[in-house]
């Protein structure tokens, strides 16, 4: 196989495995656990297989100094956005809430837009009001509009997501990308625990089931670790831009495990709104490489 075909291939898997976050969330969601407790043992296991990988691949633990205050923040943010999308699977359907979710790359160079003043193109403009549209879309179905708490927490979600992927870019030292994974999902982590123990109705709650304790392992796992070791091996092959716009294959997963393991409804109005927030997004991921 071609190294450009691999490079595909894994960015395809990183895409899809990272797509089966509702598989394990909604089947833990059902039996009575809440967002808080789920994503708390989702990160304490894909940080011990973060750093069963590490060790296999004999790299060392030491991180710089410098990166800590910005690597805490992003174990906060990247737990505060998982919980947020989690949340939102209570009040939308989790096809429409992940489609919702990718919008983050449109929030980037809005921020980007405001925080560092880059220049407002035409590309940009058109694919923030293409993304617009997607969300209306979206927000609107046969049966009536969308819980406006659920739109509340997807885009929330999104946005603190948009925030993380700002600060991961500029670290005050380069770090491998496993390791750094590693450091960010021991302080979210390590941010949950903290959070369960002193906030009031946020109490850590105990896995039910022995089966319950597997589908956190899955969480940790599959959309966690194995997504990262792809998506990791996609970006050396292939480049940043390429496994973006594979990234599209994430919302087109989740909500094939809506529909087809838990029976959501798959409506001309979602396929609408899916192509149009892709298209967005594939406009953002091109114009970066431009």
């Amino acid at each position: 196989m071609k190294d450009e075909h691999k490079g595909i291939l894994f960015g395809a898997l990183a895409a899809i495995f990272y797509g089966t976050n509702p598989l394990g969330a909604l089947n833990l969601i059902e039996a009575k656990l809440i967002p808080i407790s789920i994503i708390f043992y989702r990160m304490m296991f894909a940080t011990l297989f973060v750093l069963i990988a590490l060790l296999v691949s004999k790299k060392s633990l030491k991180f710089p100094k410098e990166n800590l205050p910005k690597t805490i923040s992003l174990g906060i943010l990247f737990a505060a956005s998982a919980c947020l999308l989690y949340e939102s699977f209570i009040y939308m359907e989790a096809g429409i809430a992940s489609t919702m979710l990718f919008l983050y790359p449109v929030f980037v160079a809005l921020l980007m837009l405001i925080l560092y003043k880059e220049k407002l193109t035409k590309q940009i403009v058109i694919s923030i009001l293409v993304a617009l549209v997607g969300v209306a879309f979206l927000t609107k179905s046969e049966n009536g509009f969308l819980s406006v708490t659920g739109i509340i927490l997807v885009i929330l979600s999104s946005l603190t997501y948009s925030f993380y992927m700002i600060i991961a870019a500029r670290l005050s030292k380069p770090v491998g990308s496993l390791k750094l994974n590693f450091y960010v999902l021991l302080f979210g982590t390590l941010g949950m625990f903290l959070f369960t123990s002193f906030a009031p109705g946020h109490e850590l709650q105990k896995l039910p089931s022995f089966t319950a304790a597997l589908w956190t392992m899955e969480l940790g796992f599959v959309p966690t670790l194995l997504s990262l070791i792809f998506m990791v091996k996609a970006i050396k092959i292939i480049g940043s831009t390429k496994t973006a716009i594979l990234g599209a294959l994430e919302p087109l997963t989740a909500v094939c495990v809506g529909v087809f393991i838990f029976h959501e409804s798959f409506t001309w109005r979602l396929c609408v709104g899916i192509i149009l927030i892709l298209s967005s997004v594939i406009m953002i991921a091109v114009k970066k490489k431009n």
